[in-house]
């Protein structure tokens, strides 16, 4: 569960830090250890183009909305290490994820991103301004399913893409994937984000869940059994932010 204190609690007479980073979505049980993976391995080489813009959207009232430093790290190095040019984003929000990919692209790399809010999306643009990729991406504001089954209708446009990002409105998301599968190339990559919903995929149904929570966990549910028995893709979920599910195009 998402926790954004920074107090020490004392239990059993041990001191268990909750981790610093307003916002968090770890999953790890111990917000020590996660505090340890952010303080010597995310931060040290965290740009500080990515720090700025992090400490920018702590401030945002909706700051839980945004990806992880962590995952931030874990996104630009998975878009290197698959050497993606052509890419896309499904939720923007202030624009942390998507300086990550930025980052990452080659000089003419290229990122269509999408966001039904483009007032969150400007908070963070002149850090992406000022880090030298703003060239590199294309923003649309407005639902993304209208934009997608446009871009469907051209022949062109199918198979395209290297890597696709999708941090948006849960409800959508089996919507977004009956799409994106078309779009991304064989061999490509979707990231869904949010797959363990902060842990309640195994709560019981009694369980306090926060009402958004609950809303959206069936959503999330219903998406994780779908690609689990899709044949047109690879998957592999990893406990990494709020858990994030990556499809790899076989066919």
């Amino acid at each position: 569960m998402a926790s954004n204190g920074s107090e020490v609690k004392h239990q059993n007479g041990k001191d268990n830090f909750r981790h610093q980073e307003v916002g968090h979505k770890s999953l790890l049980q111990s917000d020590a250890l996660y505090q340890y993976i952010l303080e010597t391995s995310v931060y040290p080489k965290e740009p500080k183009c990515m720090k700025e813009l992090r400490e920018i959207t702590a401030k945002h009232p909706w700051n839980l909305m945004t990806t992880s430093a962590d995952e931030g790290q874990f996104l630009n190095m998975l878009v290197k290490l698959i050497n993606a040019k052509n890419t896309m984003e499904i939720g923007v929000f202030t624009g942390y994820s998507l300086l990550a990919t930025a980052l990452a692209l080659p000089k003419d790399g290229k990122i269509l991103a999408m966001d039904i809010n483009r007032d969150n999306y400007e908070i963070g643009l002149p850090v992406i301004e000022k880090a030298g990729v703003a060239h590199k991406i294309e923003f649309k504001e407005g639902p993304a399913l209208p934009v997608l089954d446009q871009m469907l209708q051209d022949e062109k446009n199918h198979g395209t893409y290297d890597f696709i990002f999708v941090d948006a409105d849960k409800d959508n998301y089996l919507n977004y994937h009956k799409r994106l599968i078309e779009l991304i190339k064989v061999g490509g990559l979707i990231g869904y984000d949010n797959t363990l919903w902060n842990g309640s995929v195994v709560a019981p149904p009694d369980a306090p869940l926060r009402k958004y929570v609950r809303y959206y966990k069936d959503f999330v549910l219903e998406l994780n059994k779908a690609l689990a028995v899709d044949s047109r893709i690879e998957i592999c979920q990893l406990p990494v932010g709020d858990g994030i599910t990556l499809c790899r195009r076989t066919t």
